[in-house]
């Protein structure tokens, strides 16, 4: 009867170790999850902020807006008499008479401004980063007026000096080069337009590809001017590579921005001169859904202007990093050991 007892408390033993180990696992299983809730709540607690801001006004008004892209809802049906329509309002876009007119503007206004924006941004940035301290940021300050003026104020002064003579600033400018007078807002209202816009996108361009170049080490480019590099080479081989990341940020940003802007356009020609003379795809949104001529504000087809819009915006912002190499840029560098 002893040993039997003592086999008996034996197994008894082996079977509570090797139970062991799998309730103990079963167990972390089960508080697995309040772990993991207490170990995230600090940054959690700091991230719900944003989340709630996020969904409230990004991710809410785009789920809204595709809502209201299918339905007739406008100002003639009111808020309860309005149906579901499908697709119809896209339809519509697609067989508007004036649909590939005002696309095409979009993209002249988009590509051409954007050019400006980076273009004069970048030579601005590398011309008052190469002279005196004080001199240059006295330039940059200059850059900044057309950014920090109020919207209604810069425009109404591009409305004045592009008036007719003799009182058109940009006449006075012209005319010793042999340039007739005009009312520029009427005959090259593109002109206009693209500088109004150019001169506040490139300030921020200037901004950013300022901070970038003064983060290069001053190291690079002593070297190169011991080798006996150019300005034009120092520029070309040290310069430019290095503000690749600053490049692609600038150019998807302002990107959005213009396909989005219309506020110097409705305040300058509204649109014309003539029929959708300087009509772009976002005005022509905001004209449909929030100032219709005709007194109709057509909610629902306005929506799916907005919809369309965000997805060219999308597509083109795509093509950027696909051509950039988005991934390359932020990928970690390989370390190699010899």
């Amino acid at each position: 009867m002893r040993g039997n007892n003592g086999s008996d408390m034996a197994v008894v033993g082996r079977g509570a170790a090797q139970a062991g180990p799998a309730a103990a696992a079963a167990g972390a299983r089960s508080d697995g999850q309040p772990a993991w809730w207490r170990g995230h709540a600090t940054a959690l607690f700091f991230m719900a902020p944003a989340f709630v801001m996020v969904t409230l006004f990004f991710l809410a008004p785009v789920l809204i807006t595709l809502g209201m892209s299918l339905t007739d809802m406008a100002t003639a049906t009111g808020l309860s008499r309005w149906q579901w329509v499908g697709l119809d309002n896209y339809e519509r876009i697609v067989r508007g008479r004036f649909t590939l007119l005002i696309l095409g503007n979009t993209l002249f206004y988009v590509a051409v401004t954007l050019a400006f924006n980076v273009l004069v941004g970048l030579g601005v940035a590398l011309l008052s980063t190469h002279v005196e301290p004080k001199a240059g940021g006295l330039v940059r300050s200059l850059w900044l007026l057309p950014r920090i003026s109020p919207s209604v104020v810069y425009a109404l002064m591009w409305t004045w000096a592009a008036a007719d003579a003799p009182f058109g600033v940009i006449n006075q400018l012209v005319e010793p080069f042999g340039v007739a007078p005009r009312f520029w807002l009427a005959s090259d209202p593109w002109l206009i337009v693209i500088l109004i816009n150019g001169f506040v996108g490139a300030s921020m361009g200037m901004l950013v590809f300022t901070s970038a170049i003064q983060s290069i080490p001053e190291e690079l480019f002593r070297a190169a001017r011991v080798d006996g590099a150019s300005a034009w080479q120092i520029v070309r081989r040290i310069t430019l590579p290095l503000l690749k990341w600053p490049i692609l940020f600038v150019l998807t940003y302002q990107t959005m921005s213009l396909f989005a802007s219309y506020e110097y356009i409705l305040l300058t020609t509204n649109g014309g001169p003539g029929l959708y003379g300087t009509e772009v795809w976002s005005l022509w949104a905001f004209h449909t859904a929030l100032s219709s001529y005709y007194g109709n504000l057509e909610f629902g087809f306005g929506s799916a202007l907005a919809a369309v819009l965000v997805v060219m915006g999308l597509a083109i912002s795509f093509v950027l990093l696909r051509v950039f190499r988005f991934n390359d840029l932020v990928a970690e560098p390989r370390i190699e050991i010899t």
